[in-house]
């Protein structure tokens, strides 16, 4: 279209969005509305002009001409009360900042109703323009429910549609629509000139984003045991090292590669490092005093603690080579920085939480070792989802998630904290007539106080699963509800078991299944 004004027009569009698909009216509409301005035909052309404040004329009721009803005179309508808006909303886009969606409210102070017009402009707006759009639209709202009709002899064409008019009792009213039929048919609605005035005002300043540069975090989920009590059983947790931090981080989770939606916020960075050294076994329940291991740390620190501090549940941290349920969380009481992000931790405590069951002959060089200090973070992960692969996407909060900043995992958890810990002092003796094996179980929950004869079962019910090998064949496999059980010789004589053997015990859950075995080796 090429017949069309705009010469009238003066202001700023900071921004608009349209569809491929609308028409030319659904793109202008919006900025008819919001900047305030009309379009209307004169002489063939598309004319666009701004919304006027003073009257062409004041019309009185004989000058008025006679319509093809042989009437004379202003005929007046009004709409009813509940056509009548009292509270506005407008969605816009923030101009000038971040480029976020923003909602601005405009209500009569009369206005009593709980419900209010909502309103979405595809436009990018200051906050006090879009304030004043509502506002101006509201009041506009109230006045246009009366409308007006009447003729006017052809000597009055200076009345156009677009204009505004008054009528002696000083109502203005914008004429919307001219026939020219010999007579001028019209017909206008009531506005009021004022609300086309911008108010002045003070912009308050957009806050601008703190620009978070786009590089990877590193992230690495662990399935930890219970340390406190107070955790979720059966959920993974992660632990989150950028440098520089970004602020926040976001992980995001689906059960294939799409349908990602938003599962945890990590506001802390912690404290993660890697093994400089291997690190041998060591027994649990006593005090490693062996050579302290060097830590690479960087972006955070450790400190030593008193010995009661550590027996009280200071310095926990856990050792693995990745994402997986296979840590070891130990606990310490020397930590000396030898060199520039290399730490020194002695006086150990090995295998906590009973992950003694677990230690490998080796951590080797390279292993992960992360600070258990409350820093991190546990996923949301339904029980039913326990053991099946999931994927999870890890970067800025500030970053949208397809950003190349993400990076992507692929992990099934087992739910470690409801995994039953090994058992503990697997004995057997000679018996009148074979072996009598015996062993005591521990807890996963509540096994800390000095307090009752016995700690918590902690399970359902107790059981245990115990086997008898010769190598790698299971001669022998049975369950039992109590911790002991009698392998006779005539058992022994049917196994075929001569004087060499491996006797196990796992404790079972109805939860998670069988924990870790205890073994001890039999050599008649």
């Amino acid at each position: 279209m090429s017949s069309y004004d705009v010469s009238g027009l003066h202001g700023v569009v900071r921004g608009h969005v349209s569809a491929d698909l609308d028409t030319g009216r659904a793109r202008l509409q919006p900025l008819m509305t919001g900047l305030g301005f009309q379009a209307v035909e004169r002489a063939g052309m598309l004319t666009f002009l701004p919304l006027p404040n003073d009257p062409v004329a004041i019309l009185k009721e004989g000058e008025t001409a006679i319509d093809e009803e042989d009437g004379a005179g202003f005929f007046h309508q009004r709409a009813g009360e509940v056509e009548t808006v009292g509270r506005l909303r407008i969605g816009h886009t923030e101009s000038d900042g971040a480029y976020e969606d923003r909602v601005v409210e405009a209500i009569f102070p009369d206005d009593t109703a709980d419900t209010a017009s909502d309103n979405d402009l595809p436009l990018v707006m200051l906050q006090s323009e879009a304030q004043n759009t509502a506002e101006r639209w509201l009041a506009q709202s109230r006045v246009a429910r009366d409308s007006v009709s009447f003729s006017l002899p052809p000597s009055r064409r200076e009345v156009v549609a677009g204009c505004v008019i008054a009528l002696p009792d000083g109502s203005a009213w914008r004429v919307d629509q001219v026939e020219d039929t010999g007579a001028l048919a019209i017909e206008a609605v009531r506005v009021e000139p004022t609300s086309y005035d911008v108010p002045d005002g003070i912009e308050a300043l957009t806050p601008q984003a703190r620009f978070v540069q786009p590089v990877p975090v590193s992230s690495v989920f662990m399935d930890l045991p219970l340390l406190s009590g107070t955790e979720v059983e059966h959920a993974p947790t992660l632990a989150i090292a950028a440098d520089p931090w970004p602020g926040h981080v976001a992980v995001y989770s689906a059960p294939s590669s799409e349908g990602f939606a938003l599962n945890s916020i990590v506001e802390t960075g912690s404290v993660v490092g890697v093994l400089e050294d291997p690190l041998q076994a060591a027994r649990s329940g006593l005090w490693d005093r062996g050579a302290p291991i060097r830590v690479r740390i960087t972006g955070g620190d450790l400190s030593s603690s008193a010995v009661a501090g550590v027996l009280n549940g200071a310095n926990v941290a856990a050792i693995g080579t990745g994402n997986g349920e296979t840590w070891e969380v130990i606990q310490f009481a020397d930590a000396q920085l030898t060199a520039p992000d290399i730490w020194e931790i002695g006086l150990r405590l090995r295998g906590q939480a009973g992950t003694d069951a677990l230690m490998p002959p080796i951590w080797p060089a390279g292993s992960l070792f992360v600070l258990l200090d409350g820093r991190q973070k546990q996923l949301d992960l339904p029980m039913s989802a326990r053991g099946l692969i999931r994927h999870y996407r890890v970067g800025p909060a500030a970053r949208a998630l397809d950003d190349p900043s993400y990076e992507e995992h692929v992990l099934a958890f087992e739910g470690v904290g409801l995994r039953p810990l090994s058992p503990v002092h697997l004995r057997v003796k000679q018996g009148p007539s074979g072996l009598d094996i015996s062993w005591i179980r521990r807890t996963r929950v509540d096994g800390d106080t000095w307090q009752g004869t016995d700690v918590p079962l902690g399970e359902e019910r107790e059981a245990y699963l115990l086997r008898l090998r010769v190598g790698a064949d299971v001669k022998r496999e049975v369950t039992l509800s109590t911790p002991q059980f009698s392998y006779s010789d005539g058992m022994r004589a049917s196994d075929g078991i001569g004087a060499s053997f491996t006797i196990e015990v796992a404790q079972l859950s109805d939860r998670f299944g069988q924990g870790p075995f205890t073994r001890i080796e039999i050599n008649d």
